[in-house]
């Protein structure tokens, strides 16, 4: 499957971006130059529209900032001050480095460190993962989403796809969790709105106002990091109120009896201290979800951000089990279609490359393991950065910026832009757009396979990371073949073709029409737990986890395919509340000093950080926001359009204040996504960010955070 490029032409790529809609897109060149870019109108789930981020991709590729050479550090680090060399010379002072440093300290002194920036099978997560593995570089652990909710999720129902998003149009009730729908997963608000028109109710629970939940019949206001009591609360309603499908129940889950037992303190009354939700409101609630069917819930990536995210995930696992949803198309639970995929996640990490009992490192704990807090031995001598931006996205900013300027850290990042993390960089290496390379997408949104061919060549000496990682390969010595291998044959070998799932589906066919749907039943008929059959150790849904025994864990794909060092504390085996670190229920502390709960929710115009150097997209967002209610306002002394300063223990940021009821009493929203570079005071949300861990999975707890404000 040769790359041919065409002057001018419509070529069908795919948006690389870290969001579940996965896009199939038209790219139209002229004179070998991308002119626009559309979504795909035959995309059952595009269905033709692009979104506020990548409408204008072109830009992006085309942008005067472009890094498109290697570059040397001249100036100080954190200037920005580079000079351009060679390839040869780049990778040269690669390799130099890091042979002394392994002679010295071992390979574990070098850390990895990537993430979604770019989402394919070829050049995304896990592209890095052989090549590190073989290098014996500390293991980066990549828990910063859904990790958490994947745990509880596999410990629950195991790893099933779960709902197809278009059977969201069959539902009769829709529960939106902790998901700003038309803002991070918009094509499928159509499937919604299709259910809503026919008559459904949908319902929207968040702590926040949004565009999502001002679309909803209903919504219902949370206290960060209580939301574990309201869905236990509902669990106690179904249960002892008498509205479980106890045929359901008794053919398909384990452990009924001890739940019910086990919820009997999670009363209304309860959830309502906690969470600040009338006692009424939830009786009213879990009625509806249990006597209205088929009822949806989808759960969006933040529910995992606090300190019992993981618990929260446990507990909405078990509600469709509870009801009987899973009975008709339009019912259960939509997590992470991606498992649906059959994707040959062992071929992607190389685990087996790797030497028993490497270090890991978790990314959230960055800041830490520069800085020495975490004591590692040996301490990290260099960082690889790619697909990433951490100094924007990983917590406790400060400590970040004081371990990124350390002389005698050998940083190297792979970018587009000189971001705020590139400009710490000993070694900047150009990195192509989605446009000039070639990827195989699957989804985490959807049931669609997508196939993204390259458009134009590659802009200056711009490379794929795929590219990248063959020709470190060749500078570290690597002999396996393995590490040679073409797109083409990545791509061949990431999936199972041979699974019922691909059948039907070829690598000539989807250069043929540029994407297929998994071979699953259609969604007005697809219901996979009608009759159970899940893939949890005991085929039915685990009310009580048996899984629960190992202790707590991060699923292997989330760390470069490694088992080793696995968390192991003790995890409940039945779904229990626990109450926020920081942010506070109804009964927590709420300290004088820092008496506000914040948020930092993703970006209407940015993905996480991406784009948020992009005039379009930053002109839309503006200066970085701290929305406030009345009450906090006055309280304060602050209007809108003050310019305020946020702060706690760690770090602080600057911010235009917006007054309103976008944020509850008590609550203040900085939506995250803008660059230490254009921010005032040089610093983003992420300075006040905790690094602590959640209960399951290694997840983060952006929303476990508390602090104050004043004027700036």
């Amino acid at each position: 499957m040769p790359t041919q490029l065409l002057n001018d032409a419509t070529v069908i790529g795919a948006c690389p971006h870290d969001c579940p809609d996965t896009c199939s897109m038209r790219v139209l060149v002229q004179d070998g130059k991308v002119t626009g870019v559309q979504g795909n109108p035959v995309h059952p789930f595009t269905q033709g529209r692009l979104c506020a981020k990548t409408n204008h991709y072109q830009e992006r590729v085309y942008h005067a900032d472009r890094i498109l050479h290697p570059l040397r550090r001249t100036g100080p680090k954190g200037s920005g001050e580079f000079e351009r060399i060679s390839w040869d010379e780049a990778l040269a002072t690669i390799g130099e480095k890091w042979k002394a440093i392994i002679a010295a300290d071992g390979p574990t002194a070098i850390l990895p460190y990537s993430y979604l920036g770019t989402q394919g099978l070829v050049n995304g997560l896990t592209v890095g993962d052989p090549f590190f593995n073989k290098l014996g570089a500390t293991v980066s652990e990549r828990s910063f989403c859904d990790s958490g909710a994947s745990t509880a999720y596999v410990m629950t129902v195991g790893p099933t796809p779960g709902m197809d998003p278009e059977s969201f149009q069959h539902s009769r009730l829709i529960i939106l969790w902790a998901c700003n729908m038309l803002s991070t997963n918009a094509h499928m608000w159509p499937f919604v709105d299709r259910a809503k028109k026919n008559g459904a109710k949908v319902i929207v629970i968040d702590p926040v106002k949004t565009g999502t939940s001002a679309m909803a019949d209903q919504h219902i206001r949370v206290r960060p990091g209580t939301d574990g009591a309201l869905a236990l609360a509902m669990i106690h309603v179904i249960i002892h109120e008498g509205l479980v499908d106890q045929d359901y129940v008794d053919r398909y889950t384990v452990g009924f009896e001890e739940l019910a037992e086990h919820v009997v303190p999670y009363t209304p009354e309860f959830a309502a201290q906690e969470t600040g939700i009338d006692a009424e409101v939830i009786r009213t609630l879990a009625r509806e979800y249990a006597t209205t069917q088929p009822s949806a819930i989808r759960i969006g990536v933040a529910i995992e951000r606090s300190a019992g995210g993981g618990q929260l995930v446990r507990a909405l696992a078990c509600l469709p089990a509870l009801v009987g949803a899973w009975r008709k198309p339009g019912g259960g639970l939509l997590q992470l279609p991606l498992w649906a995929f059959p994707v040959r996640w062992d071929v992607l990490h190389r685990a087996d490359l790797a030497t028993p009992g490497t270090r890991v490192v978790n990314q959230w704990q960055l800041g830490r393991a520069l800085t020495g807090d975490l004591k590692l031995d040996p301490p990290v001598r260099s960082l690889f950065v790619y697909n990433s931006n951490p100094l924007v996205v990983a917590p406790n900013q400060l400590l970040l910026k004081e371990g990124l300027a350390r002389e005698d850290l050998f940083t190297v990042v792979s970018e587009q832009f000189l971001t705020d993390t590139a400009r710490y960089a000993d070694i900047v290496l150009p990195a192509t757009t989605q446009v000039e390379q070639v990827d195989l997408m699957f989804s985490w949104g959807h049931l669609y396979l997508t196939l993204n061919r390259q458009a134009i060549a590659p802009l200056g000496e711009s490379v794929a990371n795929a590219e990248l990682f063959r020709r470190l390969a060749t500078t570290m010595g690597f002999e396996d073949p393995f590490f040679y291998r073409s797109d083409e044959q990545i791509m061949r070998d990431a999936m199972d073709w041979a699974s019922p799932a691909m059948q039907g589906i070829t690598m000539e066919s989807l250069e043929e029409q540029g994407w297929a749907r998994l071979n699953l039943p259609a969604a007005d008929v697809f219901a996979p737990h009608a009759q159970g059959g899940f893939p949890t150790p005991s085929g039915k849904v685990e009310l009580k986890a048996s899984m629960a025994a190992g202790g707590n864990f991060v699923l292997p794909t989330f760390r470069q395919g490694s088992n080793d060092h696995q968390d192991g504390s003790p995890v409940p085996a039945l779904p229990t509340y626990r109450p926020p670190n920081e942010s506070g229920g109804g009964k927590q502390r709420r300290p004088a000093r820092y008496p506000l709960a914040m948020m930092s929710p993703k970006s209407h115009s940015f993905l996480n950080s991406t784009y948020g150097n992009l005039r379009r997209q930053a002109s839309r967002e503006g200066e970085q926001k701290l929305f406030l209610h009345p009450s906090d306002a006055t309280a304060r002394g602050i209007r809108s359009d003050d310019v305020v300063r946020v702060h706690n223990d760690r770090g602080s940021f600057v911010a235009v204040a917006k007054v309103g009821d976008e944020a509850m009493p008590g609550v203040v929203i900085a939506p995250m996504g803008h660059w230490i570079a254009s921010s005032r005071a040089q610093a983003t949300p992420a300075a006040l960010n905790p690094t602590a861990l959640a209960d399951l999975g290694g997840a983060p707890t952006f929303s476990d955070n508390r602090v104050e404000v004043g004027l700036a």
